[in-house]
């Protein structure tokens, strides 16, 4: 299922929207909101086929999850722009091999942007379905290699973002992950780690390097955690953060 079987959402903060299924279309009653930030800016050219079967292998082990009915998946990617591999889908109807192909280098990383198109996307879809009597709940996960240099959008306003998501109770409860890949340089890591408190990320982690082993790694790391915050719907809260 392609975003073009979707209905699109215009956001107010971000000056591009969303796409999601149709609130008629769904089937369970519940459901967590899954959305993977990906960066595609030029550094990550060199870990490219890499990063795609991380995407793929992300996919893979959340449709095995005894929670796949109640998961829905978007997934973007930024880097001077954003653009949206597919909007909220039902995992059921997400094919892996949809992802080959889809990090296409850009100029520039509009890290900020991406952070609060995501948030924003999370907040509104997440409204219409609780405000449709869905039991609904969040996690987001950025992936970037590198610092924000192409971003209208600014840390406050992502942090806005998710204090809206709080106050308004668009989503029982949000988890949202910042991940730094083939983080070498020390002032890289020192920044991502101040984005990651200017926002309110709920965790950092960090990969020195992009090898295979290391983002099959993650590609764990992330299933485990949209499992374990899938299994929390309807306690009220978010899961508990896991060791990477």
């Amino acid at each position: 299922m392609g975003s073009s079987d979707l209905e699109h959402h215009d956001l107010t903060v971000s000056n591009f929207g969303f796409s999601a299924m149709g609130v008629g279309d769904l089937e369970a009653s519940e459901y967590t909101l899954v959305t993977l930030a990906c960066d595609a800016s030029p550094s990550v050219e060199g870990f490219k086929p890499q990063m795609e079967s991380c995407l793929k292998e992300i996919l893979k082990a959340c449709r095995l999850s005894p929670r796949a009915d109640n998961l829905m998946q978007r997934l973007l990617i930024f880097h001077h722009n954003l653009e949206e591999v597919h909007g909220f889908t039902p995992l059921k109807d997400l094919n892996p091999v949809d992802v080959d192909g889809c990090l296409v280098p850009g100029r520039l990383t509009a890290l900020s942007d991406a952070t609060v198109n995501a948030l924003e996307a999370l907040a509104t879809y997440g409204k219409t379905l609780v405000d449709h009597d869905f039991d609904t709940n969040g996690i987001l996960i950025v992936v970037t290699d590198g610092l924000d240099n192409n971003s209208t959008n600014t840390p406050k306003q992502a942090k806005e973002a998710i204090e809206k998501i709080r106050r308004e109770e668009c989503l029982e409860s949000l988890i949202s992950i910042l991940v730094g890949v083939n983080i070498q340089d020390p002032h890289v890591s020192h920044e991502l780690k101040k984005f990651k408190d200017d926002v309110g990320f709920t965790q950092y982690v960090e990969l020195d390097n992009a090898n295979d082993r290391t983002l099959a790694k993650l590609a764990q790391f992330v299933s485990k955690s949209v499992s374990s915050q899938s299994q929390s719907l309807g306690t009220g809260g978010p899961s508990q953060t896991l060791e990477f």
